[in-house]
């Protein structure tokens, strides 16, 4: 009991000392990383073992590959071109821009995670922004919520449904059948709500258009043949993103054998590369991953999985409503995929006591999709779109993310707790 007090309590003063902003996250995150570590071990709740265990080196392979393909593609041109170039078809309008990249993240997201998607998609705004002379902020938080929307719908969209999915013995097109339908109703007003939530910015049609629609974006290709290099092995990188399950390889380990065949064929730079790595992005993770693990050791992420089963008593429908909103409030403070992890074994044994768990699932996935729009550590995309917006000085802070992020989470969680019970309440009797 000693454990689970003093792990959550450090838990949350790191969690609202980030939320001051008058203190990089990092650093922030590293001094509550080090709390954790040094509580376990005079409580005896987490060792060292386990903090190298909590480390999710899949994600931070998965991040610190797809920045250095990343790295290399922006000295190409590349998307200075696609900024030029989609900034002439939007007219100017922000709106219109942010349904397009909104619309284009959600559907990317769902066939590679979204990660990757925001890491591709985010420098292309930050260098449409500069272009049509707008705030990026409202277009890389709509990137970034809507991916996490999207995400929601597939088995490979985000990362705690290829938990799910394993243990429920869930394919691919039984997430579309469920999931998908449930994330169309619920995009459209999320859509809507980041519409009143930045309505000052992206109603401001951009000056620049004349000036923009001068330019040839084609000129803007610095180096094609290392482009079109650098294409080939995106390419292959997302064709393995699809066959990873198939081929048991992890995402981490598809990125590093992409970013070994760009480096093997372009042979750039290796010093020019690195320094386009956001090092603090992955110090980040790596200290929040061993936090977190600190409350999955003292028993806390466990003991709030088994309170919502036992809340709701035996009444599965009512669990996995109360499960959608839960796990969507948790989602938003912790990582997403310790609370997968710790509701799986309680779903199981549930399965095992002849309860109909196939709600619960489809709950799980959903709420820890939705909720992680939540707050800007909700989801490792927020966590790009707010480091990318520092980059271009105009940085989206915790209360700014929290006004509009938190907003989006309850709507998309009531429309897709209607749209669940639709589904489980009528077609499923």
């Amino acid at each position: 009991m000693a454990a689970a007090w003093v792990s959550g309590l450090i838990f949350l003063i790191m969690f609202a000392v980030i939320m001051t902003d008058r203190v990089h996250r990092t650093i922030v995150a590293w001094t509550g990383a080090a709390g954790m570590v040094v509580a376990g071990l005079l409580f005896g709740f987490y060792n060292q073992s386990q903090v190298l265990a909590a480390i999710d080196f899949n994600t931070l392979g998965l991040l610190l590959g797809m920045m250095m393909l990343v790295a290399m593609l922006g000295k190409t041109g590349l998307f200075e071109y696609l900024a030029i170039l989609t900034a002439q078809r939007s007219g100017g309008d922000p709106w219109r821009l942010l349904v397009f990249l909104g619309g284009l993240t959600a559907v990317l997201s769902m066939f590679l995670d979204n990660v990757t998607t925001i890491v591709l998609i985010g420098p292309v705004t930050l260098l449409l922004a500069a272009k049509l002379a707008i705030n990026p902020v409202p277009l890389l938080m709509g990137e970034a919520l809507l991916s996490n929307i999207g995400g929601t719908a597939t088995l490979v969209g985000d990362p705690p449904n290829i938990l799910i999915g394993s243990a429920a013995g869930f394919s691919f097109n039984d997430f579309l059948l469920v999931l998908l339908p449930i994330v169309v109703v619920a995009y459209y007003p999320t859509l809507r709500t980041l519409r009143w939530a930045f309505a000052d910015e992206i109603q401001r049609v951009s000056d620049r258009l004349e000036v923009l629609q001068s330019l040839h974006p084609a000129e803007s290709l610095r180096d094609r043949a290392t482009m079109n290099k650098l294409l080939v092995v995106l390419g292959i990188v997302v064709g393995l993103f699809f066959l990873h399950d198939t081929l048991h390889l992890k995402p981490a380990t598809v990125v590093f054998i992409g970013a070994a065949l760009a480096l093997a064929w372009v042979r750039p730079d290796p010093e020019e590369v690195l320094r386009e790595v956001e090092w603090s992005v992955l110090l980040f993770f790596t200290c929040l991953f061993v936090a977190v693990g600190g409350l999955e050791a003292a028993g806390v992420m466990r003991a709030a999985a088994e309170f919502i089963v036992g809340f709701a008593g035996t009444n599965p429908l009512l669990t996995a409503v109360l499960l959608i909103w839960v796990s969507a409030v948790l989602s938003a403070i912790v990582d997403n995929i310790p609370f997968a992890v710790a509701m799986v074994p309680i779903i199981k044994g549930l399965e095992a006591e002849g309860v109909a768990v196939e709600p619960l699932w489809w709950a799980l996935g959903l709420g820890v999709g939705f909720g992680g729009n939540g707050s800007p550590i909700g989801a490792t995309a927020n966590v790009i779109a707010v480091t990318l917006s520092e980059r271009a000085g105009r940085p989206i802070t915790f209360r700014m993310w929290f006004r509009s992020g938190a907003i989006a989470t309850v709507v998309s969680c009531a429309v897709g707790t209607l749209a669940f019970l639709v589904i489980f309440g009528l077609l499923k009797r």
